[in-house]
């Protein structure tokens, strides 16, 4: 590996890391959405409202982003399941990317 390589690599590193977390906040954002929605969970803890109001702050912005460009499907908003597929676009990105400084840098 050269030069390059060297000082790409850790670069690519964090941000795989940051792409992520970012992946599993989404994760939880979507699993805690259906469980208030069909009723299997309340949110009338503080602690529990403010985890909902720190996810819906780091997910809101991206989502609302996408929902200008993908409208919702019969009622039905897909802006996570959208942001989902980037994320995993990415990552396999970064991978691939980060293989071929490997092999070629």
């Amino acid at each position: 590996m050269g030069i390059v390589g060297l000082f790409l690599m850790p670069i690519l590193d964090i941000l795989n890391l940051v792409v992520s977390l970012y992946f599993k906040v989404v994760v939880v954002d979507i699993i805690l959405y259906w469980m208030l929605h069909y009723k299997l969970m309340t949110v009338h803890n503080k602690y529990a409202e403010k985890f909902m109001e720190i996810l819906h702050k780091l997910t809101e912005p991206v989502y609302a982003a996408i929902r200008k460009k993908v409208p919702p499907v019969s009622g039905y908003d897909v802006a996570p399941y959208v942001l989902l597929l980037a994320i995993i676009f990415v990552s396999s990105f970064i991978s691939h990317l980060s293989s071929w400084i490997n092999t070629y840098m």
